[in-house]
């Protein structure tokens, strides 16, 4: 007998609706056309590949993790940390449970288990994968910031402050003092100005 597969074709409509889900928070700064949440996992989950690769854990794991550690927001929107103020936070186990329902069960446990080991916070992977959360919205904050939106020093100081890994940390300061062209100049053979 196949597997039914329509929960699974459902899920990925849904998933899909991240590419249209802004990041709320930074309206908050004054960005009119923020990225989206696809976007921003995107990115996270190729920092988090860097710095599990530097700090000895396993990379593909903690990409693994960054691509599903926003993906309970198709049902809970992009909560901003004023909103948490005010609204009782969503289980994302929960959540996901309820995302991966009637899915094959090699599938769905695969699944919960992946937002599981990113919400525990203990294993090197998820350190890595929620440092990598942290320093993408340090760097967006910059590229915003570089586009006129001066308010966005707030997340990038507030991105800056809580990451936790050496690398993570080492990588922040590096983009601190990099320009966010300076790899088009770089490959380009120019010298920064």
């Amino acid at each position: 007998m196949a597997e039914d597969f329509s929960a699974v074709a459902r899920f990925l409509y849904e998933a899909g609706t991240l590419k249209q889900a802004k990041r709320t928070g930074w309206w908050m700064a004054g960005v009119r056309d923020p990225e989206s949440v696809a976007e921003h996992s995107w990115r996270t989950a190729v920092i988090a590949t860097i710095i599990a690769k530097l700090e000895g854990a396993d990379p593909a794991q903690a990409a693994f993790l960054a691509v599903w550690h926003d993906s309970q927001e198709t049902r809970t929107g992009d909560v901003n940390y004023l909103g948490k103020k005010y609204a009782t936070e969503a289980d994302p186990q929960a959540v996901t449970a309820d995302q991966v329902a009637g899915m094959p069960g090699i599938l769905a446990s695969a699944v919960r288990e992946l937002v599981a080991e990113y919400e525990a916070k203990e294993s090197a992977e998820a350190i890595c994968a929620r440092d990598a959360d942290k320093l993408e919205c340090m760097i967006q904050g910059v590229e915003y910031k570089a586009q006129g939106y001066e308010n966005a020093q707030r997340w990038i100081d507030n991105s800056r402050g809580r990451l936790t890994t050496k690398t993570a940390n080492e990588l922040a300061d590096a983009i601190l003092e990099t320009g966010s062209l300076d790899w088009l100049r770089a490959a380009l053979g120019e010298k920064r100005s």
